[in-house]
């Protein structure tokens, strides 16, 4: 299996949801998410929780024995479940908290992620079951059985959304079509706004020159190869932890931005190193649909859905950089000097601060 967790600490990631029922009329839910940041009151406005003023308290709260973690959730518990809605042929109800799962302390390049054990009693008969997570605590994933075979459906639910009504005896089957709009959005906003590391190394890549050539020959190996190990990570044939992964991501874009200081032209060695940074960059993907969960019917659908969302986003970055600056003054003599070196130098500090953080 892939060792490839949701993230590096300061990353926010939704709240996973598992909901499941039985034939008495009671109901399970559970919600892994990282309270430390709804503790710290960091929300889904920061990218980061880095870019938060509370990020010194969310510091400390990671710091913190499991069982004075636990207390401090038992506290906010009240506060908490006003933001779970729960409902039932639209009738909200109240689930109680049966028990919360806290780590120990470990690595703290990671997020440690809480475990809270919802339980409740549905009215009586068969009703369709929805879920809303107050947008004030992020996304959330909402998991399901499917009716016909088990396997687990999600629902990647944004902004508050609440989720589509769902049989409490299993979810229906969702068309090819809506699985692939899913996870469609779900490649694409992993790049645009939330990956601002995919951002900063495909901006790399579109400043080696003004040529359209150069682009084409680094996106197509860099395409490739993050393509090759989102696969191979989703079907557990890779197995690279994310405290590798990351740093050498953050390396990537200290590379790619400061060729572009030394060299205008595309080198030789350039496009493999770029198809080797992809096979790291296509790990880091691969997390993100871990979390989520694949059923084994909609693997290779949502597999594509997801990598042709990442390189529309892609595409979206690079649209961008052209339209702002490209097509007014790529041909300008100074173009190079006063757009191109600044841009990359500025790159590469942030990679670089990035690659000593995630190492440290």
């Amino acid at each position: 299996m892939v060792i490839c967790a949701p993230g590096f600490a300061h990353e926010i990631r939704p709240a996973i949801a598992t909901a499941t029922f039985n034939k008495d009329g009671s109901y399970k839910i559970k919600v892994v998410t990282n309270f430390e940041m709804l503790l710290a009151g960091i929300g889904p406005e920061h990218k980061d929780t880095d870019a938060s003023p509370a990020a010194n308290t969310y510091n400390t709260l990671r710091s913190l024995p499991a069982d004075q973690l636990t207390k401090q959730i038992e506290e906010y518990g009240p506060r908490w479940l006003g933001g779970v809605e729960v409902f039932f042929d639209d009738v909200r109800v109240r689930p109680r908290i049966e028990r919360i799962e806290v780590p120990q302390v470990g690595d703290l390049d990671l997020p440690r992620l809480s475990t809270v054990f919802l339980a409740g009693q549905a009215p009586t008969g068969a009703p369709m079951f929805q879920w809303r997570y107050d947008p004030a605590f992020g996304t959330s994933v909402l998991r399901v059985k499917r009716a016909e075979d088990s396997e687990i459906v999600a629902f990647w639910l944004k902004d508050g959304n609440k989720s589509e009504p769902i049989p409490v005896t299993g979810a229906a089957a969702r068309s090819a079509f809506a699985t692939f709009a899913q996870y469609l959005s779900l490649g694409f906003t992993h790049i645009v706004p939330l990956g601002l590391d995919h951002i900063l190394f495909v901006l790399g890549l579109y400043l080696l020159s003004t040529r359209a050539k150069p682009l084409l020959i680094q996106v197509t190996s860099f395409t490739v190869a993050h393509s090759i190990t989102l696969g191979l990570g989703l079907y557990g044939v890779v197995s690279i932890p994310p405290t590798i992964v990351e740093p050498l991501i953050a390396a990537s874009i200290v590379f790619v931005a400061v060729e572009n200081l030394i060299t205008d032209k595309l080198t030789p060695w350039r496009p493999y190193v770029v198809f080797g940074f992809g096979l790291i960059h296509g790990l880091g993907f691969a997390g993100v649909l871990h979390e989520i969960g694949l059923a084994k019917g909609d693997f290779i659908n949502g597999l594509i859905a997801f990598n042709v969302g990442v390189e529309l986003g892609q595409l979206a970055v690079i649209l961008g950089a052209f339209l702002a600056v490209g097509f007014w003054f790529r041909g300008r003599s100074w173009y190079r000097a006063l757009i191109v070196q600044p841009a990359s130098i500025l790159i590469a500090l942030i990679g670089a601060f990035w690659m000593v953080e995630r190492l440290t």
